[in-house]
Parts: structure tokens; sequence; C-alpha cells
């Protein structure tokens, strides 16, 4: 086929969008581009890998399928590749045709759309882009890049900790100052916790500790899948993550039993992690819910909805988890106990909610675009006002103040979750987790 013509590219390109419509919600491409400008950011170059990568925007865009067509050409002949890829797998399908024609071409993109998703139902979103790769002389050459945030605890010490892309630790004795730490590390961080007199963060693979939050020290993990929520209960850290992963540590180090990598009966990407009532609840992909009483022994139950989770708290006796996507908007769940839950009405929650906390008799959930909303009982729930338009996707409470971090270093206090001040971050970086010790 030669060169691939940009007229040809864009006449494909508008096929596949076009197929995909009748089975999801596109993404726009300025949005993927500017979030995959941030993972680039955020991951050294050899970290970069398609899974890594692609997961992170994934992750940053709230989104559960990426799809990614490519069109290998030699003189006339023509092979199309089209990958579909969720937070928990991937599949592909190839077609291949001799002195084929743009319009042969688009019926074959029909038809490989179709053989991977058939007659699923629209989903939220999906993020869309098709990869050419020309090929004059059987040399594949890529011209168009591929398509594509808990914090209870056992708190004893007074400081709030914050962490973030590149490795960013921040520390403040009173929310409003913030100081930088040396984490070690520049891999992103997605989740903080406190208990037992240990700061425990985590990310891909990784898992930092502090005594002080001011000195970290890398420990052991025992796995290479990116982590994302850990909590502090019953005298043990557990840390969720990708493909269903749960560790726990008695001690978060590697000096007593180290982290031991529990069965959770699911391979879904998990988000969430909190400890109340005496069990721990984890939260993630569609509307997964599991809880154990001990950490180590888990059990899915049914949430009722198929909306991505991604934050939990516990308070006031009840648990609240929060979700959402962009496109649908957020979603609140609750439960007394963990194992039955209550979907509350969304249609006020116009943008996917992120995380969620309870202190001074009062939750507070955040999402993107500077979304926060508040309740006294998690059932009745109020819109506040942010004065910012960053994403946020932290929220904890200590030392009577509600925090809240996000995109481009952006953190915000109140006294009462109705009234929001920013604060200087001394950091442009994002802000994924924050958390509290007293």
């Amino acid at each position: 086929m030669g060169d691939v013509s940009d007229t040809r590219k864009q006449i494909l390109e508008n096929t596949l969008t076009n197929e995909l419509k009748k089975h999801f919600r596109i993404v726009p491409q300025e949005k993927y581009e500017q979030v995959l400008e941030q993972v680039f950011l955020e991951l050294e170059f050899e970290e970069c890998s398609e899974d890594t990568c692609i997961m992170r925007v994934q992750e940053l865009l709230q989104v559960e399928n990426v799809f990614n067509l490519q069109i290998i050409g030699e003189g006339k002949d023509t092979q199309l590749n089209l990958k579909w890829i969720t937070l928990d797998e991937k599949k592909n399908e190839e077609d291949y045709c001799e002195g084929c024609g743009t319009r042969d071409l688009r019926k074959m993109i029909g038809g490989l759309v179709e053989k991977l998703v058939g007659g699923k139902e629209v989903e939220p979103v999906v993020v869309e882009r098709p990869v050419v790769v020309e090929t004059p002389k059987v040399v594949q050459k890529v011209v168009k890049e591929p398509v594509v945030q808990r914090t209870e605890g056992d708190k004893t010490k007074v400081m709030f900790v914050t962490v973030g892309s590149s490795g960013t630790i921040l520390t403040s004795s009173d929310g409003t100052t913030w100081t930088e730490r040396t984490s070690g590390t520049s891999k992103y961080l997605s989740g903080v916790t406190y208990g037992n007199g240990l700061f425990v963060t985590v990310g891909p693979g990784t898992i930092l500790t502090s005594s002080d939050g001011t000195s970290w020290t890398e420990r052991t993990s025992g796995t290479s899948k990116p982590l994302f929520g850990v909590t502090y209960g019953n005298g043990l850290f557990v840390t969720v993550g990708q493909s269903g992963t749960i560790l726990s540590s008695s001690d978060g180090t590697t000096s007593l039993t180290g982290w031991t990598e529990r069965t959770s009966g699911t391979s879904k990407y998990l988000r969430g992690i909190t400890y109340g009532n005496s069990t721990f609840v984890g939260v993630g992909r569609s509307g997964t819910i599991l809880t154990s009483t001990e950490g180590n022994w888990w059990t899915k139950r049914t949430s009722g909805t198929t909306t991505f989770l991604w934050g939990v708290t516990y308070g006031n006796g009840t648990f609240v988890v929060v979700g959402g996507s962009n496109f649908l908007g957020g979603t609140i769940l609750t439960s007394s106990d963990g194992t039955s839950w209550t979907k509350k009405r969304t249609s006020e929650y116009y943008n996917s909610l992120s995380e969620v906390t309870y202190g001074n008799g009062l939750f507070v959930t955040v999402g993107k675009s500077g979304t926060i909303f508040t309740s006294s009982d998690g059932t009745t729930w109020t819109k506040r006002t942010s004065w910012t338009t960053e994403d946020f996707s932290g929220v904890t409470y200590g030392n009577g103040l509600f925090v809240t971090v996000g995109s481009s270093g952006t953190i915000l206090t109140s006294l009462n979750g109705t009234y929001w001040t920013k604060r200087t971050s001394v950091t442009s970086n994002n802000l994924f987790g924050v958390t509290y010790s007293q």
C-alpha cells in the first residue's frame, strides 16, 4: 500500500469512532492527549510500557476501555489489528486483505468491532484512536500513538501527608503550610494511610513507610502490579490494586511478617479500601465490593451497580462508597454492615466522585472538575463551591480540618466542609492521596 495518506487515516479513524459509538461513549481526543502528557511526566521512559502507560491513562480519565487500531501495509496488501484493552485484560481481532481500497477497509473495521464487542450495551466511556503502521518495505513504522486516588487509620501524630506523581510527598502540621519531602522514588504514589505509628504510601509495585512523614523507606511489596488504596485497621495494613491484588502486613515493613498477597476472589481492578465496624471494605471496577473481617479472606458483595467505584469510608455507623464516570456522573452507595448496599440518586452528581472521608459528624466526597458534596448521614447530599475546576483525588479529616488534594498540586482546606480555602502546596505535580495522623 506504500505510504498511508492522511486522508485515508482520517477516514479509517472516523469509521472506527462511528462503529465504537454503537457500544461506547467516546472520550474527546484532546482530553486524552492532555492526560497522556501528564502520564509521560509521571513515568520514567523505561516504566512507560504499553500496559503501564495506558492503564495510568485509564486511571486518570476514569475510563475502563481503550481501543487501538493498527494498520500494516505492504504494497496493495493490508492487515488490520484491533486491540481492546480493559483494566483487567486485552483482546484483539485481526483481518487481512489483498488489494483492498478504503471502502473495503472500512467494512473490515466494522467487522472487527462486531467480533470484539458484539451486542454489548453502551458503556460509560472509551478512549479511541487508530495507530497506523506504514510498511512500504515490510518495515513497521509507528506514525500514530496508541490511544488510549484510604485514609483511615489509628492516627496519633499531628501531621497531614499528601502523595502524588513523580514520587511527590508533602507534609503539613496545620494543612496550610506545606513542605516537600524526599521519597526516594520517581514513581507515582496513589494512596497513603497512617496506623500504629507508621505512615504507609503505595504505588506501582511500590510501598514506602515512614514513622515521621519526613524520612521514607522503600519496602518489598512482592508484586509488580500497581497498588492504589491502602488503609489500617484491626492491627493490619491492607493495600489493594490491579487485577484484584490485595496485600496485607501487620507492621507495614519487612521486619516481622512483611507483605503477604491474599486471595481476593476477583480479577477486577481494586481502587479503594477502608476499615470500620470490624470490617475491611474494598471497592473497584464494575461495581466490585469485597469485605473481610480479618483482612485475609475476602467475600464478594452485591453492589447493585456496574459503575466504577473509586473510594470508600466509614463513619456514623455507615459505610459510604463513591464512584462514577466523567460521562455518566457520580454514584454513591451506603451500607450499615458492608454486606447490603443501597444506591443513592445520582442525577445531581454531574461529575465522577473520586474519594470520600468522614469527620466531625460530616461525610465529604470530592471528584472531577472541583466537585465537592457534603452529607451528615450519607443519604442527603449538598453541593459545595470549591472555586476551582481542578480534579480532586483525595480527601481526609484531622485536627478539626478537612483537606482535599488534586491535579496540579491543588490543596484546599475547610473547617466545616462548606467553605473552602485554596492553599499553597509547593508543587505543580498531581496529588492523589492524603491522610492525617493525630
